[in-house]
């Protein structure tokens, strides 16, 4: 498909990018802590970390690592939230030249066993309130090191004391755990600091993550990212971004874990790249002290999902932040629907920008024009350096208009699964990577995600995309969430089932579906309603349709 979409980038931004402009991340990230080592890079709990301090305690954790018996390319696993701890042991491994496994501290023993054996760990860094999940476990992994972390363990004494007392002894959030021979987090510090750090030859090539995709069906598996492809997507969002960002001065509120890859390159990387602080939101579940951490913080940007926009805009307090230094909000991993949207360019006076992409992309693929100061529910236009087309389920390349699978290709897709030439071939052709999302392209070059195609519900041979669904659902004021799935029906092979979390307790099933059907054309009205008290959703907000179709299903 020609590149419809370059008339609509701003003037500054090139059509191309150059991927190998430096050969890894390190050199991104000597630059920064160098340029800007006077600023704070981040900020969690009150206490903030320069870039200077950020460089040398990233260089003791690398020193340490490269002294403890680890290799280049050795995997190391991260298993944390979103504490001062992550970017150092994060950019400790990258200096160590080895391999980030970042991996979901909610997981279960069975989840953390397999990613563990999957990606070879020979060493994990996990913070000990989830300790005892790695205990049942470890013994059957290839994990040699372990270094263990206590939530506070960066702030300053007392601080450090009191909240340690408070998290184990008041909240009791450390259940009881026996890791023998574990390093401690800080001791591990002291130990790199009396070691020689060697900086290690990288090339593009070499794999700078193993970043696990959420593993809809089956086990997860293991994207490699390479620090090529690393580069290649700083770059090409830098291009959209730059114009906006303010070099050494901004401030990104990461709510997202950074161990989930859109964070991890959207706040972490982009930011650290342009001398800007993180304010890093450990728990952004507690919506009540998430707003009274970043009303103390004039910030400049906030990324996150559907579901952290719209339970800010539903939680006391957040129409009063100040949003004078506000410049605009990212949404990404999972569609941004249109009341949310509109809501939050009413509170906050800024537009709610929408972007795509996925893990296997490292991860960003599009994103809408800054300029652009209206919701149009449209992903946006592909990145520099981006191609992509529609295909439809015969294989052939549709035009403007028409709704197909995303094939997309650029110098972001991934080196392919880690040892799964058959899932990596199932997805991968000649460059082209098939995303399972249905697509479609506007005459400008605008694309719109339809709905993710296994999720696509076939009502009497129709097709009803759940996206729609649960936008119609959003613009009743008596509901807070919604999530529609397909459930068998002998007479329509499926139905619409609509799972919805009231905000207005009167709210009755016959409400919805006489609101739905002054919005929708039959066979896409949902057929049955059950309410929820929650919805089940992914560590970064996503609604788990599956989880909901499972449970229909039993």
């Amino acid at each position: 498909m020609d590149k419809i979409w370059l008339a609509e980038y701003e003037k500054a931004v090139e059509s191309e990018i150059n991927p190998d402009v430096v050969p890894s991340l390190v050199e991104i990230f000597e630059k920064a802590v160098s340029q800007y080592a006077n600023k704070t890079a981040f900020i969690n709990m009150g206490q903030a970390l320069s870039f200077e301090e950020l460089d040398v305690l990233s260089m003791q954790f690398a020193a340490y690592l490269q002294n403890s018996g680890l290799k280049k390319g050795d995997a190391v696993a991260l298993m944390m939230p979103n504490l001062l701890q992550y970017p150092v042991a994060l950019f400790g491994v990258l200096r160590a030249g080895m391999t980030v496994v970042n991996v979901n501290p909610l997981y279960t023993a069975r989840e953390l066993e397999h990613q563990l054996n999957d990606a070879n760990v020979n060493t994990i860094v996990i913070v000990e309130n989830f300790a005892s999940t790695l205990e049942k476990v470890v013994s059957n992994t290839p994990v040699q090191n372990i270094v263990l972390t206590a939530i506070p363990d960066l702030l300053p004494v007392p601080k450090r004391w009191l909240v340690n007392f408070v998290i184990k002894k008041i909240k009791k959030m450390v259940p009881d755990y026996s890791l023998q021979g574990a390093t401690r987090f800080n001791d591990a510090l002291k130990i790199g600091e009396s070691k020689t750090y060697s900086r290690p030859s990288l090339t593009g090539s070499d794999i700078a993550f193993l970043q696990y995709t959420g593993g809809t069906t089956g086990l997860s598996k293991g994207a490699m990212l390479t620090h090529r492809n690393m580069v290649a997507n700083l770059e090409q969002v830098s291009g959209i971004f730059e114009a906006v960002i303010e070099p050494g001065e901004d401030l990104s509120v990461t709510a997202l874990p950074l161990y989930h890859i859109f964070a991890l390159t959207a706040n972490c990387l982009l930011f650290l790249k342009y001398g800007c602080s993180n304010l890093l939101i450990t728990n952004p579940r507690d919506m009540k002290a998430f707003v009274a951490e970043i009303n103390k913080y004039p910030f400049a940007v906030l990324t996150g999902v559907n579901t952290l926009f719209n339970g800010l805009l539903n939680t006391p307090g957040f129409a009063n932040v100040d949003f004078s230094k506000f410049k605009f909000g990212l949404g990404g991993g999972m569609a941004v629907q249109r009341p949310v949207a509109e809501r939050w360019k009413q509170v906050t006076g800024k537009v709610l920008v929408e972007g795509y992409g996925l893990t296997e992309c490292s991860p960003v693929v599009s994103v809408n024009p800054i300029k652009d100061v209206e919701y149009k529910g449209s992903i946006g236009i592909p990145l520099p350096s981006t191609d992509i087309k529609i295909m439809s389920e015969d294989d052939v390349e549709l035009g403007i208009e028409e709704a197909g699978e995303l094939y997309i290709r650029g110098p972001q897709v991934m080196a392919g699964y880690l040892g799964r030439p058959d899932a990596t071939e199932e997805i991968l052709d000649k460059g082209w990577l098939a995303t399972g999302d249905i697509a479609k392209i506007d005459k400008d070059g605008y694309l719109y995600i339809v709905d993710r195609k296994k999720d696509m519900i076939l009502v009497s041979g129709f097709n009803v995309f759940p996206n729609e669904i649960e936008e119609v659902a959003a613009m009743h004021e008596g509901i807070l969430e919604a999530a529609a799935v397909g459930i068998p029906n002998d007479a329509s092979g499926e139905v619409v089932k609509l799972f919805v979390v009231k905000r207005n307790q009167a709210l009755s099933e016959d409400d919805i579906i006489k609101h739905c059907k002054s919005l929708l054309t039959g066979y896409k009205v949902p057929k049955i309603v059950e309410f929820r008290t929650e919805l089940p959703k992914t560590n970064v907000g996503k609604i788990l349709r599956r989880e909901l179709r499972e449970d229909t299903n039993k």
